[in-house]
């Protein structure tokens, strides 16, 4: 299926590290998923949503939980199915409520992280499913990279429709509503794109990391971009570097995937952030 992606790889990268088809695998998804980390964490970050995308990790573990219990091999569906209708639920309550957004996040979180536990350890399956907490990007299968092929198409095209009402409705949602814009079908479509992202990711990036891979590229691309354009491109080159550099240093390390990537996001914020406040200092 994907012969052609592994004879190119040994013809333009014959590093040792690629030699073997679980990395390949690996390599193709970083590439794929981690831009869309970077483009999606801009608006996280722009919209102070890091709570947010942390639930919705709290609400795919929810979802695993629900997939074991309805007699699912592999719960992909249910998480999917869960995140989409969990961020949705919250993104509305969002709208139709006076209390502050934090508050009614972590109320959701905080019950779905419960439900999620009760249901794990009620039907004995917790040590089963404890991998999604730390995850295994070496687990790629080749059916794992058509799909995170399909959803980085679709995430890209609703992006390109949706990026200038998300832009509108982050800077002043009472003008972006006077323009005519449904702010909460726009929210509503960025909540699904996200949910849908970290729901195939929890399980290979896992559970107590995801949200750092959303965060990290942005804010570090925050802090020396000038523009929208300039600052999508610097997370999504961030995001990308942090994706492979991190994959090479596990494989030597012999550590977790996600976290070495995560530990290289977060060297590369820290440096950019102390490089920005010397040289403005």
């Amino acid at each position: 299926m994907l012969d052609g992606w592994y004879s190119l790889v040994d013809f333009m990268l014959p590093f040792p590290w690629l030699a073997h088809a679980f990395m390949k695998n690996a390599f193709m998804a970083i590439i794929l998923v981690m831009p869309l980390f970077g483009i999606l964490g801009t608006m996280v970050v722009n919209n102070r949503m890091a709570f947010f995308s942390d639930s919705l990790g709290h609400g795919a573990f929810t979802g695993i939980a629900l997939g074991t219990l309805l007699g699912f091999i592999k719960p992909l569906a249910a998480i999917i199915l869960f995140s989409i209708v969990f961020a949705g639920v919250i993104t509305y309550v969002k709208h139709r409520s006076t209390a502050s957004n934090d508050t009614i996040i972590g109320v959701f979180s905080s019950f779905a992280i419960a439900l999620g536990l009760i249901i794990m350890s009620h039907s004995g399956s917790f040590a089963k499913y404890s991998s999604y907490l730390i995850g295994d990007l070496l687990s790629i299968s080749q059916e794992d990279i058509l799909m995170i092929s399909g959803v980085f198409l679709g995430v890209l095209c609703l992006w390109f429709f949706i990026f200038n009402r998300l832009l509108i409705v982050s800077i002043n949602s009472s003008l972006a509503a006077s323009r005519g814009i449904d702010t909460l079908t726009s929210e509503m479509l960025f909540s699904a794109a996200l949910a849908i992202v970290v729901a195939i990711s929890i399980q290979w990036v896992g559970l107590l990391i995801i949200n750092s891979m959303l965060v990290l590229p942005a804010a570090a691309a925050r802090n020396i971009s000038n523009n929208i354009k300039q600052y999508h491109f610097i997370a999504v080159f961030i995001a990308l570097l942090s994706g492979i550099t991190g994959l090479v240093m596990s494989y030597y390390w012999n550590t977790a995937t996600g976290a070495t990537i995560v530990l290289f996001a977060s060297a590369l914020f820290f440096l950019i952030f102390a490089l920005r406040h010397r040289f403005l200092s």
